[in-house]
């Protein structure tokens, strides 16, 4: 079996963070969500792994390399544009060449990984098996209705009025047959081959699609609140720590509580870290609070600053800032600092479909 992993979209709702990064190397908790989804097919006992790539494939190709430090072999599948999840399935089967697959969306994240499914699925033998969780908003996602007896009517993408609240996960398992429906099926009116048409096809020719209900959490990590979210979610998973956490870094005049990962050479000066919190290697902070929820970068530097329920990339400066900075997203090398300028006034640099909030 082999994986098919999609790595090409532009992540337009996480801009401007993304006009300068790969939407699925932002990081939950100091991690890719991207290695999430490498890691969770390869603990599944698939290693043959095909990335889609686009724009990006630079950055990602960079970051993963051919796959060996995760286990696995990498190949690389160039898209030309974002034409559709149908569309990626369409050019990587040269790739799959008649194996079965599981396809992956690389900004989503799933409780406890996958292997229980891609067991089931090679028990089960069925030509498609899809996951299902229920969801507050059924129509920004591919929607299944669902027969009496469990079956599948039959799958909306982005319905207006949704007939059920269950929405397609981001993991798909797929024998051979789904080849011939990507051929079949006609681009949807964004101009996109939908992957919810292709497998209704495949329920249209009497092909075996079997739903799966996703037991615990599932995260697509496309916007803010969602990576907020789910870095909270694997925040929650850090482990307690009897030792100290930070044994070769400096800690004076400094409490660290709760769930708390600093990485080497951290540095805390009279400052408080309330967990779960994740710090990165060379990062100091002074005079600083880090609360609950947290996820700071390597090389960061905290001063004179409060800040939690918050990610915050490698490399940023944050000091002397008045209020608590909380429920944000801060982009590598970026600086928060207190200006002296008068008169008085905010000064901002914002990129496209950017969003402040100001009290």
């Amino acid at each position: 079996m082999k994986g098919l992993i999609l790595s090409g979209g532009k992540g337009t709702r996480l801009r401007p963070l993304t006009h300068t990064s790969a939407k699925q190397l932002v990081p939950v908790a100091n991690k890719p969500v991207l290695f999430f989804a490498i890691e969770s097919v390869v603990e599944a006992g698939i290693t043959d792994i095909g990335i889609i790539v686009g724009e990006t494939k630079d950055e990602i190709r960079a970051a993963v390399g051919d796959g060996s430090a995760f286990g696995a072999r990498v190949e690389y599948i160039e898209q030309e544009a974002p034409l559709g999840l149908a569309h990626a399935v369409k050019i990587a089967e040269d790739y799959i060449a008649g194996e079965p697959f599981v396809m992956y969306l690389g900004d989503n994240l799933i409780a406890g990984g996958i292997r229980s499914l891609v067991e089931e699925f090679q028990s089960l033998g069925p030509d498609a098996e899809i996951l299902l969780a229920e969801v507050p908003n059924p129509q920004q996602f591919g929607v299944a209705e669902l027969k009496e007896d469990g079956s599948i009517r039959r799958l909306v993408e982005k319905p207006k009025e949704p007939k059920s609240n269950l929405a397609l996960v981001g993991v798909y398992m797929f024998g051979p047959e789904i080849f011939e429906s990507v051929r079949r099926i006609q681009p949807s009116a964004r101009g996109e081959l939908e992957i919810t048409d292709a497998i209704q096809d495949m329920i249209d020719r009497g092909l075996t699609v079997h739903p799966h209900k996703v037991r615990g959490w599932w995260k697509d990590t496309g916007k803010l609140e969602d990576m907020l979210e789910a870095n909270r979610i694997v925040l929650d998973t850090l482990p307690e720590r009897a030792q100290d956490p930070a044994p070769e870094g400096v800690r004076v005049r400094s409490t660290v509580e709760g769930r708390v990962q600093l990485g080497e050479g951290v540095e805390l000066v009279d400052s408080l870290v309330r967990g779960p919190v994740v710090i990165g290697a060379g990062t100091r902070l002074e005079n600083a609070f880090v609360g609950p929820y947290t996820s700071i970068g390597n090389g960061c530097s905290l001063s004179r600053c409060e800040v939690e329920n918050s990610i915050i990339l490698a490399h940023c400066e944050i000091s002397d800032t008045p209020l608590r900075i909380d429920g944000s997203l801060i982009g590598r090398n970026s600086k928060i600092v207190k200006t002296d300028f008068k008169p008085k006034a905010y000064r901002f640099m914002l990129g496209d479909n950017s969003e402040v909030g100001i009290t």
